[in-house]
């Protein structure tokens, strides 16, 4: 009963507005530049709307938790209320093809609810045969899955729930980093398999303390995961695009390295923390991966496009990357011959580290209170704002 409380708490909080709420102003629609007179409205237009949510299905296990919403079968906890709001609610999981259930609906729905973990994806020629859309929400973080540059040119608005899954990300990090510095999975495989061979795990496990770590991108993240780390007593470094503050840095114990080129063979483990855009698409290809360290432990929680695929086969089959792991693939779902599951050395998973259940709840709760705010006709937190009035936020320009 407690958790169920948890779960009603966290999806009703954020929709309570305060009686001070403030609407989006006439005079920010009329500072708009001229380009967008035709585009499309960055409120809700009047009347009732088609909103379509692609989720992955969770089958049996969705009743094995009352809170697990970031499923098809409890498809955010938010139905009952679009439903009494007039709206329509379509909730599917096949997402991939011109025969996809999602194409049925591209033509006239208003709105759609994407995931990171089970990415639809929203392409230009999908952008254009959706007329009527207004409105692309991720439920988590990263809107990588849309085509930014087409959403901005068409006046889409496109938003995510930002934070919402920082410290689900960035304690599967810190869990990643062990389990390749620690060599876990070779021996869990032999306990599997009934076999017990100390040697074969032990000749590469080493402690955690005094290694160096750098992460690249240091945005929410990144400086959880420094946070996490420094207790270890580890040698951190972090390369961003902007240097974090003093008393950041002090917090984190960690030091800013201006030159990515120099940071790399540093380190004897490196996090990939940057979100994918075209500058980072491929950044960590063959040349790249060849300024490492060998033996280089990788831990990538961001995107898989921003690796090399076949360079990261290439390393880790040389023995030059000594583990990876991470659970961005592309594309997503994997497929069963991705090459990925069946290079040496490697921990990965699916797309889970931001789909935890308390992640779940912080994202459903976010999408709710958005699309709240949409038909209200209000702005949502500038935070959430990955696309607005044709403009990309920073991190993706």
């Amino acid at each position: 009963m407690a958790m169920k409380r948890v779960a009603a708490s966290a999806l009703n909080t954020l929709v309570k507005r305060p009686p001070n709420s403030t609407l989006a102003s006439s005079s920010s629609a009329a500072a708009a530049s001229a380009s967008f007179l035709l585009s499309r409205d960055l409120h809700a237009s009047p009347g009732s709307k088609k909103i379509v949510g692609v989720f992955y299905k969770a089958g049996e296990y969705s009743e094995k938790n009352p809170n697990f919403m970031g499923c098809v079968e409890r498809a955010l906890g938010i139905r009952e209320w679009l439903e009494s709001q007039g709206h329509k609610y379509i909730v599917t999981d096949d997402k991939d093809g011109p025969d996809a259930e999602l194409e049925k609906h591209i033509p006239d729905l208003h709105v759609l609810i994407t995931t990171p973990f089970h990415p639809a994806y929203v392409t230009e020629e999908r952008i254009k045969r959706a007329k009527n859309l207004e409105l692309v929400l991720t439920a988590g973080i990263g809107s990588d899955h849309i085509d930014l540059k087409a959403a901005a040119e068409s006046g889409l608005t496109v938003a995510e729930v930002t934070g919402s899954n920082v410290v689900s990300v960035a304690e599967d990090e810190l869990m990643r980093i062990l389990i390749l510095v620690r060599n876990f999975v070779p021996g869990y495989l032999q306990v599997i398999n009934g076999e017990w061979n100390v040697a074969a795990t032990a000749y590469k496990s080493y402690d955690l303390e005094g290694k160096t770590v750098g992460t690249v991108g240091a945005g929410r993240i990144g400086r959880l995961l420094l946070q996490r780390l420094k207790p270890f007593n580890c040698n951190l470094l972090y390369h961003d695009r902007i240097r974090m503050d003093p008393d950041l840095e002090t917090l984190t114990g960690a030091t800013f390295e201006e030159d990515l080129d120099k940071m790399l063979p540093k380190c004897d483990v490196v996090v990939i923390n940057t979100p994918l855009t075209e500058k980072t698409r491929g950044m960590f290809n063959k040349e790249k991966i060849s300024k490492m360290k060998k033996g280089v432990l990788i831990v990538n929680n961001a995107r898989g496009a921003i690796m090399d695929t076949q360079a990261v086969v290439d390393g880790c089959t040389s023995g030059h990357i000594g583990g990876y792991s991470g659970d961005v693939w592309y594309p997503q779902p994997a497929p069963k011959d991705h090459p990925w599951r069946y290079i040496p050395n490697h921990a990965m998973t699916p797309h889970v580290s931001g789909t935890t259940i308390d992640a779940q709840l912080r994202y459903a709760a976010g999408v709710k209170d958005m699309l709240y705010r949409y038909f209200k006709g209000e702005d949502f937190p500038t935070q959430n704002y990955i696309v607005k009035e044709g403009e990309l936020a920073s991190q993706y320009r």
